[in-house]
């Protein structure tokens, strides 16, 4: 390439974006950059995170002033994908570090003032997140409380398995237990929030009782004020706080860290033939203007962590296409979670497995979100998530976290020989 970079033009209107047999979008290559004016008016700017690079090739690179941390560390990008949006028109250009501001010269001051801004958010360091630092790997062990759930068919819809298995996950290693009493998987029914509070509210106190981080998986407003009220200390929305128009004055008030996802639709029709101009950057723009939203109201963008949300409304190419630039979601300056475990995409590039056969496609999608800075993983395999979280950690860092002791947790009102259906913990 005579120019040393590529340029791809994508015409990405509903019908580009259709997926294919083969899971890829139709791109155009072309080889010249294109010939934006100075300003950015009608266009929308993107940088996507590339040549990421971890260990001693980061810190040589940083010391050379050939990369940046992302996010704080600890890895670091050697490159950029510049993508503008022009109407449907999107232009993708790669470009190193150490020739991108150059390139940006050559496009105006406005162009240099956007790169400039964007670098500086992808690389600041993440502050904690719910007292949670994001220098490693956190886990979110999942509870579904529901008779309905996709991963485990409501095997945990009894109060009392569900504390005794989010006990487990602790032990496990989550670092957050999930608290869920309405299923959100394609075609679900909606759940009357009374009874989604019947069914979270003795699981969340139990757990809190027992200094377990817990978090409310909701859409409704009274559901995350009864929670909050039990102990609950991270509201888990899939609708962003817009599913509710009490949900976000509430969260604002009660000044609980909040963790907003993208979903596109409802639950009950979001897979009827989702479209994006091109998914990574549209659910980018989307959760930019959540985060906007929280901020007016008097969230702090310490207290949000930003969800991709997989499966909400994408197809398996938009799923590989939002994979392939997770990094872009590091400009919103906020925790990133992922959620990959057991979905059905996995399934759909493999071999049809149900939820439960899932593990190996969740551990391999999990560690490409990390490689893409990703600080929350939400997973049901807890224990295999630790596992290949802290090989991963020490693989790209050289670090490990010590080993635990090999004597169970212990906690009140909890032993290895319980029998959760005769028998309920204290509290």
């Amino acid at each position: 390439m005579c120019c040393g970079f590529l340029v791809a033009t994508a015409k990405v209107g509903k019908k580009a974006m259709m997926e294919r047999s083969d899971g890829i979008d139709s791109v155009q290559r072309e080889i010249d950059p294109p010939d934006l004016s100075g300003s950015l008016s009608g266009q929308t700017l993107h940088l996507v995170p590339a040549g990421l690079v971890s260990g001693m090739a980061a810190a040589a690179a940083l010391e050379q002033g050939q990369a940046r941390l992302l996010a704080g560390g600890p890895l670091a990008f050697t490159a950029c994908e510049v993508m503008i949006c022009q109407g449907e028109r999107v232009t993708a250009t790669m470009l190193p570090l150490n020739r991108l501001r150059t390139w940006a010269a050559r496009r105006g001051k406005n162009m240099i003032r956007g790169i400039d801004s964007r670098l500086d958010r992808l690389s600041a360091p993440r502050l904690p997140f719910a007292g949670l630092s994001l220098d490693r790997p956190r886990l979110m062990g999942v509870i579904n409380v529901t008779p309905d759930s996709f991963s485990d068919g409501g095997a945990f819809a009894n109060p009392y398995l569900a504390i005794f298995h989010a006990l487990r996950l602790k032990e496990a290693g989550a670092d957050i237990i999930d608290v869920g009493g309405e299923s959100t998987r394609p075609n679900a029914c909606p759940v009357a929030p009374a009874e989604e509070i019947d069914r979270v509210v003795p699981v969340v106190r139990s757990l809190a009782e027992r200094g377990v981080l817990v978090s409310i998986d909701t859409r409704h407003a009274a559901v995350m004020d009864a929670a909050i009220k039990a102990g609950a200390a991270i509201v888990n929305d899939v609708s962003a706080l817009t599913g509710d128009p009490e949900s976000l004055p509430l969260v604002a008030t009660r000044k609980v860290p909040v963790i907003l996802m993208h979903m596109q639709g409802e639950p009950h029709t979001m897979q009827e033939n989702p479209q994006y101009r091109l998914a990574p950057l549209d659910i980018c723009d989307a959760l930019a203007e959540r985060v906007a939203a929280c901020e007016r109201a008097g969230i702090t963008r310490a207290d949000i962590c930003v969800d991709p949300g997989i499966g909400f409304g994408k197809t398996v190419a938009h799923t590989l296409d939002i994979m392939g630039r997770l990094s872009v979601l590091h400009v919103l300056g906020c925790g990133l979670l992922l959620g990959v475990s057991r979905k059905s995409f996995i399934a759909r590039i493999s071999a049809a497995e149900p939820p439960q056969a899932r593990l190996p496609g969740s551990l391999a999608a999990t560690l490409a979100g990390l490689d893409q800075g990703v600080g929350i993983v939400r997973a049901h395999d807890v224990a295999e998530t630790r596992q290949a979280a802290n090989v991963w950690q020490a693989l790209r860092t050289g670090t490990f976290p010590p080993c635990p002791p090999q004597d169970v947790v212990s906690y009140p009102g909890v032993c290895e020989t319980m029998t959760p259906r005769n028998r309920l913990p204290h509290g």
